[in-house]
């Protein structure tokens, strides 16, 4: 006999701080998010050192691939939204991840653009849906909602600092050599990513059952809608038939600036279309959602120099010592951050229950005017590093380090918190496609940052470390005052905010 499926109210009837589904959701997203900051974190390096790109073009480059991950999280929620459901659409997404993981496996050097076009796809299809369907354990108006995402971003951060500290130092040659031919330890590197991901799959379809009605396909229980399977089938023939174009799109950069002109109006113009359907009410909650999609773009701008900038940074200008143990520094900028996400998310997910129930809690805007402020902080100590610099230009991994135990306080006041009020302020059956424009917003963030990043660069490829160091970090100094700005300017317009939000804390 078949177990009878649960009920969303049983979902959302859930006993203490946290339902079961979240465990299940969070080690499959754990594992996903290895594959993704494993990938991330060898990126830069590996198209400066091995591709042979100059600074200011992998920055570039950088900025292109990651934007185009991002942006095409809007389109895997749309089409599950619309056609594939939560759960099919991030199955999908998971299958062309380990092929891209794979086809880079093979051979990075060669099929370079072709395997990270996969994963640019794959990553659209996975990342927005498994945390919409986070959103929907949860019942309208349950405050334990934020310290759920707190936990799942936990979650997401421990894959980040594995994969993101494993996969460089593996390819690099730093781990496992007496194993691994030093020809190959790329491949193995890349190959390990498409492991995890094949765990994070298996995770999340033996586990998926208990989700009940969560993430089924629109077309699920509709009796009019069973000749439609087709539409899954263009959908899925039609994420494999862009493939060539995205691999010349990410190749050539300047391809990168048409799509992020076009994608952005677009989206809004369908957005807009899309609030014609619904009352004042929710229409005000859905301006007060993109008042804080506009203000992630500048924060993820500053926020992801980690993968650009910081990496080359880390790779040029910084030692091997942190606290006296020799860990690399492409290591450390890699995973610091999720170490402290993962010690701190919990208990600041905590801290916003207890002083709930006191009645204190700061409300969603002035959190994220917060983000912004230890934001500004941390890329101070990033500029300040050049006072703690040799003749030579290398400086302390220590400072660098601190900095981003500052700038983790940032995040963790906006992006859990972001994928949050997501859901909070966004009809049922607009929050896939909610949830892909806060993504986007991270893909024109990350857009930026490249243009950040290679504004930074010098000039001189050939420039020494010493020219590097003033470089970047009079570059990180501009930022630590460009988001203190927009802190100020957060807080203040935040009594404007939260009437829009209503009743959404």
């Amino acid at each position: 006999m078949m177990e009878k499926q649960l009920s969303l109210d049983q979902i959302h009837d859930f006993k203490g701080k946290y339902p079961k589904q979240l465990w299940y959701l969070f080690f499959s997203e754990m594992w996903e998010r290895f594959c993704f900051y494993g990938m991330r974190g060898m990126l830069t390096f590996f198209m400066v050192n091995h591709l042979m790109m100059n600074e200011k073009v992998a920055n570039l480059q950088y900025g292109a691939t990651q934007a185009f991950v991002y942006a095409f999280t809007f389109i895997g929620g749309l089409f599950a939204d619309k056609i594939l459901g939560f759960r099919k659409s991030l199955f999908w997404g998971g299958i062309l991840m380990i092929i891209g993981s794979c086809i880079l496996a093979y051979d990075p050097k060669e099929f370079f653009f072709l395997g990270i076009s996969f994963n640019i796809i794959g990553t659209g299809f996975f990342k927005p849906n498994i945390s919409t369907m986070v959103g929907n354990l949860y019942k309208e108006g349950d405050h334990r909602r934020d310290a759920g995402f707190s936990l799942f971003y936990s979650g997401i951060n421990i894959g980040a600092l594995v994969g993101g500290y494993l996969c460089v130092a593996i390819g690099k040659g730093q781990m496992l050599r007496s194993v691994i031919p030093a020809d190959l330890s790329w491949n193995f590197a890349f190959g390990l990513a498409a492991i995890v991901m094949f765990i994070s799959l298996l995770t999340f379809v033996f586990t998926q059952k208990t989700l009940g009605p969560i993430g089924l396909s629109p077309f699920a229980n509709d009796e009019h809608s069973k000749g439609r399977k087709w539409y899954e089938y263009v959908v899925y023939l039609g994420s494999l038939l862009i493939i060539p174009i995205i691999m010349k799109m990410v190749a050539k950069t300047e391809y990168t600036d048409y799509f992020m002109y076009i994608i952005g109006p677009c989206t809004l113009i369908y957005l807009f279309y899309e609030m014609t359907k619904y009352s004042r009410k929710e229409v005000l909650k859905l301006a007060a959602a993109l008042v804080f999609i506009i203000f992630s773009i500048l924060f993820w701008a500053f926020f992801e120099q980690s993968g650009g900038s910081l990496s080359l940074f880390a790779a040029n200008n910084l030692n091997d010592q942190l606290l006296g143990i020799k860990l690399d520094p492409n290591g450390v900028n890699n995973s610091a951050n999720s170490l402290f996400v993962i010690i701190f998310a919990p208990i600041l997910g905590l801290i916003w229950i207890a002083m709930h129930k006191r009645k204190i809690e700061p409300n969603t805007v002035v959190k994220f005017g917060l983000g912004f402020l230890f934001l500004a902080l941390a890329f101070y100590v990033f500029y300040y590093t050049r006072f703690f610099a040799n003749e030579q230009g290398i400086t302390s991994l220590d400072i660098f380090t601190a900095a981003y135990f500052i700038i983790t306080f940032g995040e963790l006041c906006l992006s859990p918190i972001g994928l949050s009020i997501m859901t909070k302020l966004s009809p049922q059956k607009l929050q896939g496609v909610m949830m892909g424009m806060w993504f986007l917003a991270s893909a024109y963030g990350q857009y930026v940052a490249g243009l950040l990043g290679a504004g930074m660069a010098s000039a001189d490829e050939n420039a020494s470390a010493s020219v590097k160091l003033l470089a970047y970090t009079d570059g990180y100094k501009q930022l630590a005052l460009y988001a203190l700005i927009a802190g100020v300017v957060l807080i203040a317009i935040s009594p404007l905010v939260r009437k829009m939000m209503q009743e959404v804390k």
